[in-house]
């Protein structure tokens, strides 16, 4: 899953991780990214913590980094 940490003013790319985290559909109702400054950061900063904790696999490239849970 890519994890489409882009431009704030941008809409989060579908399918991405900063898209879940601004869904309504994920377990906690979509609160990440609906304030202004905020969005952006959770396909940033999320997925290298997962990988620190053993949860999640995360791709290390210039561009277009992906995870994957474990």
């Amino acid at each position: 899953m890519e994890l489409g940490s882009a431009d704030e003013q941008k809409p989060a790319k579908e399918g991405t991780v900063e898209a879940w985290g601004c869904s309504e559909n994920n377990p906690i109702g979509g609160w990440y990214g609906l304030k202004k400054g905020l969005r952006g950061r959770f396909g940033m900063y999320i997925p290298p913590l997962m990988e620190k904790l053993g949860l999640a696999e995360v791709t290390h490239e210039a561009k277009g980094n992906k995870m994957r849970a474990l």
